[in-house]
C-alpha cells in the first residue's frame, strides 16, 4: 500500500475505509496517507503461571528466583529457597581469610561506637542502659543470617528510639511505673518486627572516604572512657554530676513473659510498633540502597524487609527493644572496608564481652557524654542541601521536609511524622487522580508532536487538538480523565473563535504511553467519544 503512487485511503481501526474531509491540512491528510499498514498475527492468550492463584504463582511471589532453576531436581530447589530466606548460604561458600580480616577490622571499629550509642539510645528511649547492649547483641547476630547488605550495622537508632521514648511516655510514665513502662516497651518492639516481616512476606554518588573518619570512631569512645576518668579522680559524682551507677552485667535475659498481649495497653503497644517499625523500614532501606550502589551491587529489599522484622520479633523475646540501621556506624562499617554481614556478628561479640566482664567500667560514667553522644548523631541527620534540592525539584517534597523538621523540632516526634506522611499520602493521591494530559504540536521540519510547554518551537496544527496521555487510566482517574479533555476542547474551541481560526474538527489522543487501562477507563473513553461524535468531532487514538 505504501508503495502504490496513488493516495491510499485511511483505514480505521474496525478495518472500514475513513472519507477523507477536505477542511483538514492537506499536510496532515498527506502524513497519514502515506503511512504504510502491516498486519500482524492477533496474540495467542495464555493462561496466566504466575499469578497468585496458582501454585507456582505462590512459589514466586514467597520465593522469587529464576524461573528456569526450577527444572532443576529438588535439592536445588530446596538449596534456592534456603538462600532465599537465609542470605548467608548465597555468600559463605565463597568466604575467604581476606573477608574474614576486613570484616573483623569494620566490626572492632563499629563496637567502640556501637557501646557508648547503645547506651545513649537506650537512656533516648527511657529504658535502662544495658538494654542498649542487649539491642547490639542479639539483632546484629541475626540480622547476620537473614540480612543482605554488606555494610549495614543494626542496632539501636537515635531516631527511633526518641520516637519510641516519647510514644511510651505518653501512655506510661518510665518513673512512676518502670515495669509496665519496660513490657510495653517490648511488646511495642514485637509488633514492630511482626508488622515489618509481614511487608517483607507480602513484598509490599560515589565518594571517597573522608580522611578524618577515624575522628569518627575515637571520638565517642575517648569522651566515654576521659569522662569516665575524670569524675572518678575528682569524685564529680558528689558535686551534682549524675552517673550511671551500677549496670547490671551479662547477656540477655529471656523476656517473652513480659509481652502484653491482652488488656488495654496492647492497642498502644500496636500503634507505637507500627510508627517505629516504619521509622525503621526506612533507615534500613535507604542506607541499603545506598551503600550498596556505591559498591556496585543490588540489594534485595523484601529480603531486608523480612529479616529486620525477624530480627525484632526474636530481639523483643531477648530484652531487645526496637532496632534498625544506624547511619553513622553504617558509614564506619563502610569506611573500614566491610565485606559482609559477619562485621555485625564481631561487633556483637565485643559487646558480649563488655557485657560479660567490663560493665563496672563505666559505673562513673556521667550521662551528659551519652546526650552529647546522641545530639552529635542526630545532627549529621539534618541535610540542608537535600533541603536546596528538593525546592529546585519538587516544591511539595520540600514542605513534607519542613513539616516534617518543624514538626518534630517544635511539637512532638509523632505529630511531625504524622504531618510529613499525610503530606506525601495527598501528594501521591494527586499523582493517582489527577493524570497528566499535556497538549501536543508539531516540531516544524519533523513529523514528531511534543508538548506545547516544554517545546516552544512546537505548533498547534490547525483543526486538530492533540492531547498526550501520560499516565495509566483506570477507575480513580477515569471522570478527570474525561472532563478534562472535554474542559480542553470547550477552551480550545473558544480561543479558535477568538482568534478567527478553524474550529477543532478531530481530537487525537496520543496513548503510546499509558501502561494500564481498565474496564472503567475503558467506559470513560466511549463516553467520551460518544460526547465528542454529538459535537461532529472525530476521535482518533495513537
Amino acid at each position: 500500500m505504501g508503495g502504490s503512487s496513488s493516495k491510499a485511503p485511511v483505514i480505521r481501526r474496525d478495518g472500514r475505509p475513513e472519507q477523507q474531509d477536505p477542511s483538514l491540512p492537506s499536510t496532515v491528510m498527506e502524513t497519514v496517507q502515506n503511512l504504510k499498514i502491516h498486519k500482524v498475527s492477533s496474540l495467542e492468550r495464555k493462561p496466566s503461571t504466575l499469578g497468585l492463584g496458582s501454585a507456582q504463582g505462590l512459589i514466586t511471589h514467597f520465593f522469587p528466583f529464576r524461573w528456569g532453576k526450577l527444572e532443576e531436581s529438588r535439592s536445588s530447589r530446596l538449596l534456592l529457597a534456603l538462600q532465599c530466606l537465609f542470605p548467608i548460604l548465597d555468600w559463605a561458600p565463597k568466604y575467604n581469610l581476606q573477608f574474614l580480616k576486613s570484616d573483623i577490622c569494620s566490626g572492632l571499629a563499629v563496637a567502640t561506637l556501637a557501646i557508648p550509642q547503645g547506651i545513649s539510645c537506650a537512656k533516648l528511649a527511657n529504658l535502662p542502659p544495658i538494654m542498649g547492649l542487649y539491642t547490639n547483641l542479639v539483632p546484629p547476630l541475626i540480622y547476620a543470617v537473614l540480612g543482605n547488605s554488606r555494610e549495614l550495622s543494626v542496632g539501636p537508632a537515635s531516631i527511633s528510639s526518641l520516637v519510641l521514648g516519647s510514644m511510651l511516655s505518653e501512655v506510661v510514665s518510665p518513673e512512676i511505673q518502670p515495669t509496665l513502662y519496660l513490657q510495653l516497651a517490648l511488646t511495642a518492639t514485637f509488633f514492630a518486627g511482626l508488622f515489618q516481616a509481614s511487608l517483607g512476606l507480602l513484598r509490599f554518588q560515589s565518594s571517597k572516604r573522608p580522611r578524618l573518619f577515624w575522628v569518627g570512631v575515637v571520638a565517642p569512645i575517648a569522651s566515654l572512657i576521659l569522662s569516665t576518668i575524670y569524675v572518678l579522680s575528682t569524685k564529680a559524682n558528689n558535686r551534682g554530676i549524675k552517673i550511671i551507677g551500677h549496670a547490671q552485667e551479662g547477656i540477655n535475659p529471656p523476656s517473652l513473659k513480659m509481652l502484653i498481649f491482652k488488656g488495654p495497653y496492647t492497642v498502644h503497644a500496636v500503634k507505637i510498633g507500627v510508627a517505629s517499625g516504619i521509622l525503621g523500614l526506612t533507615d534500613v532501606i535507604a542506607q541499603g540502597r545506598t551503600f550498596a550502589s556505591l559498591r556496585d551491587y543490588q540489594i534485595n529489599e523484601n529480603r531486608e524487609i523480612r529479616g529486620v522484622g525477624v530480627m525484632n520479633v526474636i530481639g523483643s523475646c531477648f530484652s531487645c527493644f526496637a532496632a534498625s540501621g544506624s547511619l553513622s556506624r553504617t558509614t564506619l562499617n563502610y569506611n573500614t572496608g566491610s565485606k559482609t554481614t559477619v562485621s555485625n556478628i564481631v561487633m556483637a561479640s565485643i559487646v558480649l564481652v563488655m557485657m560479660t566482664f567490663l560493665m563496672p567500667l563505666i559505673h562513673y560514667t556521667p550521662n551528659v557524654i551519652f546526650a552529647a553522644i546522641i545530639i552529635i548523631s542526630v545532627v549529621s541527620i539534618v541535610d540542608f542541601k537535600a533541603a536546596s534540592r528538593l525546592w529546585k525539584v519538587d516544591k511539595l517534597d520540600f514542605i513534607t521536609y519542613l513539616s516534617a523538621f518543624f514538626g518534630v523540632t517544635f511539637i512532638t516526634v509523632q505529630t511531625g511524622l504524622i504531618i510529613a506522611v499525610g503530606i506525601s499520602i495527598f501528594k501521591i493521591l494527586m499523582h493517582v487522580t489527577r493524570p497528566n494530559i499535556v497538549m501536543m504540536g508539531n516540531v516544524p521540519g519533523t513529523q514528531s508532536y511534543r508538548n506545547l510547554e516544554q517545546y516552544k518551537d512546537a505548533k498547534r496544527v490547525s483543526s486538530f487538538l492533540i492531547l498526550g496521555v501520560e499516565s495509566p487510566i483506570y477507575f480513580a482517574n477515569s471522570t478527570y480523565f474525561k472532563h478534562r479533555i472535554l474542559r480542553w476542547v470547550k477552551e480550545e474551541e473558544e480561543r479558535a473563535i477568538s482568534k478567527l481560526e478553524c474550529g477543532i474538527k478531530c481530537v487525537v489522543l496520543d496513548m503510546s504511553t499509558v501502561t494500564a487501562i481498565d474496564t472503567t477507563g475503558i467506559e470513560s473513553l466511549l463516553q467520551l467519544q460518544k460526547t465528542l461524535k454529538k459535537r461532529s468531532l472525530e476521535v482518533i487514538y495513537n
